[in-house]
């Protein structure tokens, strides 16, 4: 793994947290936009505070949902730390987001105009530490769950973007593995039939503007769906429990056929 420019200095954190790497649950989880540190090399990224509380830096609510459901399912997860400014770790390369200039009408000084150098340096000790973590964790456990081993990607988004309103509480993605994603949204239709979800919203997977499911899940032939919930609804503690709580119980039935008291 390249270290081109150091950019990751003594006093900064590792990008990669792994929460329960001996779980038992025949399940990984990842949470990408987990973290929104930046390294000191770094700076600031050219921005005001109020920009890296805003979910261009990350996904608000999403880290704390994923670690009470890896606790709830005794799933080991994997979280990146640094804010997807620096690095998208659900980019690939190519793609322009992975690194971006200007995110939601907010330019960032920072990533504008960057060498390949630097670039290269944010791809080698940011995302590729991720991905390491994550297949080191599906590899440990794909040869004796093979038939039952899943990745869940937890998420989440803006109610609103491009002056555009997005009603759903949750969506479901899935591109080749439809069946998981579909299952798992029946479940949660029992169990709270008035609340709007829907499959591929906000979103849809593709190769450009994902990483993880493409290269992660779909090039071991894994079952898998990427969890989208809205982010107003997980800003506080209080929705933060209840909608780990909602997808614990759903993903229990879902995968393992097990009812809420089991």
């Amino acid at each position: 793994m390249g270290n081109s420019l150091g950019l990751l200095g003594v006093n900064d954190p590792p990008p990669v947290e792994v929460l329960n790497p001996g779980a038992t649950a025949p399940l990984v989880l990842a949470c990408e936009h987990a973290g929104r540190v930046v390294p000191r090399r770094l700076g600031d990224l050219g921005l005001a505070p109020a920009e890296m509380d805003r979910h261009i830096a990350w996904d608000i609510g999403a880290a704390a949902v994923a670690r009470r459901m890896a606790a709830g399912l005794d799933a080991c997860l994997v979280l990146q730390r640094y804010s997807r400014l620096v690095v998208d770790c659900n980019r690939p390369r190519e793609s322009p987001d992975a690194i971006p200039a200007v995110s939601d009408g907010t330019e960032i000084p920072a990533n504008a105009g960057l060498a390949e150098v630097e670039r290269k340096a944010r791809w080698d000790e940011i995302h590729e530490p991720f991905h390491e973590a994550l297949s080191a964790q599906l590899e440990m456990r794909h040869p004796m769950e093979a038939s039952t081993l899943s990745l869940i990607t937890v998420h989440s988004y803006t109610p609103s973007l491009d002056g555009v309103r997005r009603p759903w509480s949750l969506g479901l993605l899935r591109r080749h593995d439809r069946g998981l994603a579909e299952r798992l949204l029946a479940t949660l239709r029992e169990k709270v039939p008035g609340e709007t979800m829907a499959i591929n919203r906000p979103y849809e997977i593709d190769d450009l503007t994902d990483y993880t499911i493409p290269v992660q899940a779909e090039r071991r032939g894994l079952p898998n769906v990427l969890i989208e919930i809205r982010n107003d609804l997980i800003a506080d503690e209080a929705g933060q429990a209840h909608y780990a709580a909602l997808l614990v119980a759903a993903i229990r039935t879902t995968l393992w056929g097990q009812s809420e008291d089991q």
